[in-house]
């Protein structure tokens, strides 16, 4: 696993970058309570369904929430999906797996089986 914390963007498209491959964007908001929560949620979520697959930028909109605009955060923590496309968002601390792993387009829903 690779973890990023990122004062900006990270490049949207990486040629050598496996389409299998999840680049993950976390927006906090400081180290309260549900903010780390989500991001142990994520780093366990990603262990066991996507090692290997994945990286995470974690942005911290207390110390830069300039960078709020750009994937149009409302509500933190946010999950962005950034790759594979489209993007998807998860608002939330993350403990619900079945709904990161739809949300996530891991697992589809049951209703759609």
């Amino acid at each position: 696993m690779s973890e990023i914390t990122s004062d900006g963007p990270m490049p949207e498209t990486d040629p050598d970058r496996d389409p299998g491959h999840y680049h993950l964007r976390l927006y906090v908001a400081g180290q309260t309570a549900k903010s780390v929560a989500a991001m142990s949620n994520l780093k366990r979520f990603c262990e066991e369904h996507l090692a290997g697959r994945y990286d995470i930028e974690v942005i911290d909109l207390m110390q830069n929430p300039q960078l709020a605009a750009g994937d149009q955060i409302l509500a933190i923590p946010t999950l962005v999906r950034r790759l594979p496309s489209p993007l998807k968002r998860i608002i939330g601390d993350l403990s619900n797996t079945d709904k990161v792993l739809v949300g996530l387009d891991i697992r589809r829903r049951a209703d759609e089986l």
